[in-house]
């Protein structure tokens, strides 16, 4: 019993926690560190805080991370990806454009109310001006505005650059007002709300001619 317990130490995962394969470990971990550094803040979180949470050894910690910035950019990755991944499907659908554009703006809504601490991770933090952090920031725009850009060119005829302005133009919109509707705990229900920026982003998108 006594050399059982040496080898899970030695392994360095909580008793309590037992082994799990490595996908779900690093699932767990990444949990571990996104409530670490929406509580605490990036600078204040420690290896050991997240260790912690998480239910292993620091030294397994560093296994799957090798530092806490790499810690964090992957934190950031998996939601940025979750995000991008749910504006291109709700532009993907073969729904009327009016519905694209509540179906865009409800996935933001959605994240926010589904992944607050996610949602304030990737707009709010005070690592947004690490260079990593910001590229990663910026390419996670681009990536949901050309989702949005590709459909306008489509329709509208315009030239590249002028469907991505329109396109960013909506995602800033869609962004801004689910930020302001978490923070400020609005009286309007999140439906209230959808059909609100929704109609007011579509009455100006629609008015630029379809293209036949």
């Amino acid at each position: 019993m006594t050399q059982n317990r040496e080898a899970h130490e030695v392994g360095g995962e909580s008793k309590d926690k037992g082994r799990l394969p490595k996908d779900e470990r690093r699932a767990q971990l990444l949990q571990a560190a996104l409530e670490a550094f929406t509580q605490s803040g990036y600078h204040a979180a420690s290896m050991d805080e997240i260790a912690e949470r998480g239910g292993v050894s620091k030294p397994v910690l560093y296994q799957h991370f090798p530092s806490k910035l790499d810690l964090y950019l992957a934190v950031l990755d998996t939601h940025i990806d979750s995000l991008v991944f749910a504006i291109q499907k709700s532009i993907a659908s073969n729904k009327a454009n009016s519905d694209r554009v509540a179906n865009t703006v409800q996935a933001y809504f959605d994240f926010i109310d589904t992944e607050g601490e996610a949602f304030r991770l990737l707009f709010e933090s005070d690592m947004n001006v690490e260079p990593q952090v910001r590229e990663r920031l910026n390419r996670m725009t681009y990536d949901c505005a050309a989702a949005v850009s590709a459909v306008i060119s489509i329709d509208t005829g315009l030239a590249k650059e002028s469907s991505m302005l329109l396109a960013i133009g909506i995602i800033g919109n869609a962004q801004i007002t689910a930020r302001h509707w978490l923070d400020r705990d609005s009286k309007l229900t999140k439906k209230e709300a959808i059909a609100f920026v929704s109609n007011l982003i579509w009455r100006g998108i629609s008015g630029f001619p379809r293209q036949n």
